[in-house]
């Protein structure tokens, strides 16, 4: 049987592939965060499957949770030799769900609230998670080599989240809420994503 503890980080180190660090460096802390956001998709995907209408979403979702890992193994590296398995071709598609989700959802006017549906909101909750995994893992860049794609894809997938989460409330007959206290901020769809996430 296989043990779940090894004993090895009882004096408050973690293995990296490569070597060693202190569990509370920023490397550590930044795929770290990475972990704790793929949890949070998982309970999305749990609260949206087996619901007609949200197939696209679902496999979307549960291919992000694999994405997710790669970006948290691509953080652990390293080595000389960095064979980094998050592509290009990951955030390519993020970009292409946004626009299609961002059609899909009524033009914005002011900003919103997270909120709706249950799985908006947990939606909701992954984009902030993400964002900040992103901050985290910018502070990393500044004093360590990490594999750059994964701050791209972190930056796209909070928006993925935010027009996923619009979209959840559509399908589901739920309108999103403004924010009382918002003047219109958002003049034309083409602006409307681009200066809330940028």
């Amino acid at each position: 049987m296989m043990k779940l503890y090894t004993k090895t980080g009882d004096n408050g180190q973690t293995s990296l592939i490569g070597g060693r660090t202190d569990k509370d460096s920023l490397r550590v802390e930044s795929y770290g965060t990475i972990d704790e956001l793929n949890s949070f998709v998982g309970l999305a995907l749990a609260e949206l499957s087996g619901k007609r209408g949200f197939e696209d979403l679902t496999a979307e979702l549960l291919n992000i949770q694999h994405e997710l890992f790669d970006c948290g193994g691509d953080l652990a590296i390293i080595t000389e030799k960095r064979d980094y398995k998050l592509k290009e071709e990951s955030v390519s598609f993020l970009e292409m769900r946004i626009d299609a989700y961002t059609e899909e959802a009524p033009d914005l006017k002011r900003f919103i609230l997270p909120g709706g549906s249950k799985a908006a909101s947990l939606l909701h909750v992954a984009r902030t998670i993400t964002r900040r995994a992103e901050r985290q893992v910018v502070a990393l860049m500044k004093t360590e080599e990490i594999h750059e794609m994964v701050l791209r894809y972190l930056n796209r997938l909070s928006d993925y989240f935010f027009a996923a989460a619009r979209v959840v409330n559509v399908r589901s007959g739920i309108d999103d809420v403004e924010y009382e206290r918002s003047a219109i901020v958002f003049r034309d769809r083409n602006s409307s994503e681009s200066k809330k996430h940028e």
